[in-house]
């Protein structure tokens, strides 16, 4: 690794019903080593297709974006299938990304659901395609633009320090959770 990936954020949604239409919050927890710096907050469309840019947009316009080294996603969706174009994301905001999910994702009920009952699924099914293959790393799963599986390693090694998942998604999906049910529940 050429430089220590100190300065993250991560970003995840707050939960929402089943039956819910319309936007979800989206919150980005900022670190600076462990300590967190800020939060930002947006609002995704549940199955939609603005989630790359609201975290272009957060990101871009805050005051941190001149030191983040690293963004970190929640799973490659946010609010149902509004899936992240990884390869987009890397490439507007000049820094690497790496998803980071407790489980490997069952990517033929993920395929089978985008193309049969989801609006707009062929190009999500195309965007996870492009995201890259899932890699098991420490625990977790993971996939990664603009980073080696040795730096989400010794990433992941550095930042999760009271569960697997590292601090920026865990206090990101925490707080999400508290803003949105009144009190955070679930591990992340």
């Amino acid at each position: 690794m050429t430089k220590s990936l100190s300065h993250v954020i991560g970003f995840d949604d707050a939960p929402f019903p089943r039956t819910h239409k319309g936007d979800v919050l989206l919150v980005g927890a900022v670190y600076a080593g462990l300590r967190l710096d800020a939060v930002l907050s947006g609002k995704v469309r549940r199955d939609g297709a603005n989630a790359t840019q609201t975290i272009i947009k957060l990101i871009s316009g805050s005051r941190f974006a001149g030191h983040l080294q690293l963004v970190m996603l929640q799973g490659i969706a946010f609010a149902g299938f509004n899936v992240v174009d990884l390869p987009l994301l890397h490439e507007a905001l000049g820094l690497p990304v790496l998803v980071v999910m407790r489980r490997r994702p069952d990517i033929q009920t993920i395929r089978q659901t985008l193309l049969n009952h989801v609006p707009g699924g062929q190009r999500k099914w195309r965007l996870i395609e492009r995201a890259g293959p899932v890699e098991p790393v420490r625990q977790v799963f993971v996939q990664r633009i603009g980073l080696t599986l040795a730096d989400a390693d010794r990433t992941l090694r550095f930042l999760a320090v009271n569960s697997h998942i590292p601090e920026p998604l865990r206090t990101a999906h925490l707080i999400a959770g508290g803003v949105t049910l009144g009190e955070s529940r679930h591990r992340p």
